[in-house]
């Protein structure tokens, strides 16, 4: 279970606008953006690592705290592609993340996997899942890691919940043939306590599609997700029961009034950057999809559509998502999405939309800072990547937190519950580093 005493010191994080409230669901304290502190140049520019990895501001450093094939002590290593993650606080005070990992079947698992969700026609299991480190809070030492999820397909983000579980979800829509014995696309739960592989459910009330990440309004327990396709959906699941999300469940889709369906803006025009919108749900039956249509049928529906759904993250009474190719310049888009309460519609907003790689290019997964700016990690689609750690502040600034040297994405960023260390992966080869912020700008 996680500390009795998490849900007290959950703190929300207000900005003097009352732009960025956000719930830190892994416990993180937290302080008011002061309209002073609002300046790019208080972060200052990114000092070069002599180690050629991670360039961060003065003041901010960093230590790799697991990576690719490490032994476990379940006696497999650390595997490749380390993807999305979540950090939550254990009752003994120490705490838990659990990092996915985004690999497709040819990929190396680490290790003799025993058992799993599924395997290749041969009986392989199949290699993607989840890890899960348990870390000492004052020191950040690894006390133990190990597999905890196996046998599935490129789980990519997903997020964590108030009951202390990580949703691990597949990007991947394969069907059984050559490849699997089952069909793939599913959430799937995994407790934080969990001291080995859980037991692999798939989840296929909350639908089967690519997901991307997932977010857990705590008032509801109603789970927003997201979609990495071109011509994506943005999904929420109301469960029968909040926090049994196996009872099943109702899966909708966003349908947004007053502005154009298609909220990608690629032709320059559609979704006003700024602009609110009322929201309304469109129930989606046979979730199961096993034509991979769920997005297609909202869309005949008149369900919105977006451009690549990414990370999303959960505040009080907000959320925010990425969309990796959205808006005119296709350099990424920031959507805040306000859940009605007491009768009240909900709302969305185009909150932030790029128009140059310098700003901001192909935002992926996200979180939010102790001092309430959304921090954002980007995953180009070049030849040559230059992806970086973005800060984007209240008024929409968006600023450089940290450059990442190597050529792989940055991925599972999220935060101690002390809102001093931002945990981050690089893809691959597969590394998990802690980035002391300690009592710089961000805290």
């Amino acid at each position: 279970m996680i500390h009795e005493n998490t849900a007290s010191r959950r703190r929300f994080l207000q900005s003097t606008a009352g732009a960025f409230a956000a719930l830190l669901a892994s416990g993180c304290t937290a302080r008011s953006l002061s309209a002073a502190s609002a300046t790019p140049s208080a972060l200052g520019p990114l000092v070069p690592d002599p180690a050629g990895i991670l360039d961060l501001p003065e003041g901010m450093s960093y230590r790799i705290i697991s990576k690719l094939g490490d032994v476990m002590d379940d006696g497999l290593t650390v595997p490749d592609k380390a993807d999305g993650m979540g950090c939550i606080e254990l009752a003994d005070g120490s705490l838990a993340l659990v990092r996915n990992h985004e690999l497709k079947v040819q990929d190396a698992p680490g290790g003799n996997l025993a058992s799993g969700f599924d395997t290749a026609p041969g009986g392989a299991v199949l290699p993607g899942g989840t890890t899960t480190l348990i870390l000492d809070a004052a020191t950040l030492e690894v006390k133990s890691q190990h597999r905890s999820l196996a046998g599935t397909i490129r789980n990519c983000a997903g997020g964590i919940t108030p009951w202390g579980s990580w949703l691990t979800c597949e990007e991947d829509v394969t069907n059984p043939g050559d490849e699997a014995t089952k069909p793939h696309g599913w959430v799937f739960e995994v407790p934080v306590t969990a001291p080995g592989m859980v037991d692999a459910v798939p989840l296929t009330a909350m639908g089967r599609f690519k997901h991307e990440a997932a977010a857990v309004d705590p008032r509801t327990g109603i789970i927003y997700m997201t979609e990495d396709r071109d011509e994506s959906a943005l999904y929420r699941f109301v469960p029968n029961r909040a926090g049994h999300l196996s009872e099943g469940g109702r899966l909708q889709a966003a349908q947004v009034t007053g502005q154009m369906a298609d909220t990608r803006n690629w032709d320059g025009t559609g979704f006003a950057p700024g602009g609110w919108a009322e929201v309304t749900w469109i129930d989606l039956d046979n979730p199961e999809a096993p034509e991979d249509d769920l997005r297609f049928r909202a869309a005949a529906a008149g369900g919105a559509i977006f451009a690549r759904g990414e990370g999303i993250h959960m505040g009080e009474g907000e959320l925010y998502f990425c969309c990796t190719s959205g808006g005119a310049a296709k350099l990424g888009q920031i959507f805040r999405l306000f859940p009605g309460a007491g009768g009240a519609p909900d709302r969305i907003q185009l909150f932030f939309e790029s128009d140059s790689q310098a700003q901001f290019d192909y935002g992926d997964n996200l979180t939010i800072a102790p001092n309430g700016c959304l921090i954002v990690c980007e995953d180009q689609y070049t030849d040559l990547v230059d992806n970086h750690l973005r800060c984007v502040m209240p008024d929409g600034t968006a600023i450089p937190l940290a450059r990442l040297r190597l050529q792989t994405e940055l991925a599972g960023a999220c935060f101690s519950p002390d809102g001093r260390t931002l945990f981050v992966n690089l893809y691959s080869p597969g590394t998990t580093v802690a980035i002391d912020v300690g009592g710089a700008y961000l805290s």
